[in-house]
């Protein structure tokens, strides 16, 4: 029996489609959740067959949070993977399920929002991506892989993230399929 995984996003969806396509993972992915009513990743989860749903932030954080909690412990998910969601996950979430997000830096270098604007104003000559479990800090928990990156010279923002966003999706994928015999199954 395949793993339940649960994948939260945000945006365009690139890195959730390369866990959509990857055959070699023992999964079923149960839900994509978005914070984000008008994301791209909802069409793509969509043509895939794969059940959405949105759940916004609106005035209430605490409400938010139980409402998150409540909505991924109905889909009994043994993995929860964030896959370019914006939020910071409470801690009773990430206590309760096993949760790995993908980062585009070399953490702990450059946590947040905004990594691959940082690694350029820093002058490294060097960034990547790392995927890591989350804890409730941002960008803290455990790192599991890590790959490197080159900065180019004549890189920019746009150009850096998208090889970035290259490497991340292969990443993100391997790391998954090495997680997947240390997690409980919940059938």
């Amino acid at each position: 029996m395949a793993h339940r995984v649960v994948i939260l996003a945000s945006g365009s969806g690139t890195l959730a489609q390369a866990i959509f396509d990857a055959k070699e993972l023992d999964i079923e992915v149960v839900a994509l959740i978005s914070d984000v009513a008008g994301a791209a990743v909802l069409d793509r989860a969509k043509t895939m067959g794969i059940p959405t749903q949105v759940i916004a932030v609106g005035d209430s954080r605490s409400s938010w949070n139980s409402q998150i909690i409540d909505v991924v412990a109905g889909y009994k998910t043994d993995l929860v993977v964030s896959a370019g969601f914006m939020r910071i996950l409470p801690a009773d979430f990430v206590n309760r399920f096993p949760t790995i997000n993908s980062h585009p830096a070399l953490l702990p270098e450059f946590p947040g929002a905004h990594a691959v604007r940082d690694a350029l104003a820093a002058g490294v000559s060097v960034t990547g991506t790392t995927v890591h479990w989350v804890d409730d800090g941002v960008d803290t928990g455990p790192i599991i892989t890590q790959m490197e990156v080159p900065v180019l010279p004549n890189d920019d923002e746009a150009t850096l993230h998208e090889r970035i966003k290259k490497v991340e999706r292969g990443l993100i994928v391997a790391t998954i399929a090495l997680i997947l015999p240390t997690l409980e199954r919940h059938v």
